[in-house]
């Protein structure tokens, strides 16, 4: 309690623990339990593991927590970065990436000197090939940056932007993944792990937030688990406080 104004205040106010009835050390084992296994834990993995009472409880803490992995200050992209679009969801019989009810996603993977894969960035689209992809790449990727894209006309904006804009035609390769590889194995991984952490339970209205995947690839050569619980706890004392009826949209 402030002397000054009486105002009471708490250690935890302003961060995802604010207004939390369950110990610490419960979070605490929680934050471990997500970044200790390589490909994370779903909700009703946490459940089991803590022994909470529902299964809304898990979903909530692992979306709070979700909201602490993505730094606003994160630092750009830089050199050389591919930049292309997948889709994500689950199977639709007959039908392929637009033509489908899936969610478009946009990835921007780093390369470095030795042509192996740096850090990646993405984000749940608008919609396909929109020009929000343009946006995103002013927001992720450092100008003056070497963009490499496919053959798609929206991408010739980027000159504009400050970017050099190498593309190749993607429309008439006889491989196509291998024109933008990068964002292709990215693709192919987040879909791989949606699949076996989530089981495909990835809804739209949340899509952004499950996107972890970013924070777990791009940690995917640290060699002590016990860094990225440092990490996420770093971040989740300096995350705002958001409560269930925020997250579930009213």
């Amino acid at each position: 309690m402030c002397t000054a104004c009486g105002v009471k205040t708490s250690v935890t106010a302003g961060t995802i623990f604010h207004r939390s009835h369950t110990p610490l050390s419960t979070w605490f084992a929680a934050i471990w339990f997500v970044t200790s296994p390589k490909n994370g834990v779903s909700a009703q993995g946490l459940q089991d593991a803590l022994g909470f009472g529902s299964y809304e409880t898990a979903w909530a803490w692992l979306h709070k927590l979700r909201r602490a992995m993505v730094r606003p200050d994160r630092e750009l992209l830089s050199g050389h970065v591919e930049l292309d679009q997948s889709f994500l969801g689950g199977r639709t019989t007959g039908k392929a990436g637009v033509s489908g009810n899936k969610a478009p996603i946009t990835i921007a993977v780093e390369r470095d000197r030795d042509g192996r894969l740096g850090r990646v960035r993405l984000e749940a689209a608008d919609r396909a090939g929109g020009l929000d992809m343009i946006d995103f790449a002013s927001h992720v990727i450092e100008p003056g940056a070497t963009v490499h894209t496919d053959g798609a006309r929206v991408f010739t904006r980027l000159t504009a932007n400050g970017y050099q804009h190498r593309a190749t035609a993607g429309n008439s390769a006889p491989d196509l993944d291998a024109v933008m590889p990068g964002p292709h194995l990215i693709s192919s991984l987040l879909k791989r792990w949606t699949a076996g952490t989530l089981h495909y339970r990835v809804s739209s209205q949340h899509l952004p937030y499950y996107l972890e995947f970013t924070f777990r690839f791009n940690r995917r050569t640290s060699k002590a688990r016990g860094l990225l619980f440092y990490r996420l706890l770093q971040e989740a004392v300096d995350t705002d406080p958001h409560p269930l009826k925020d997250l579930i949209g009213g």
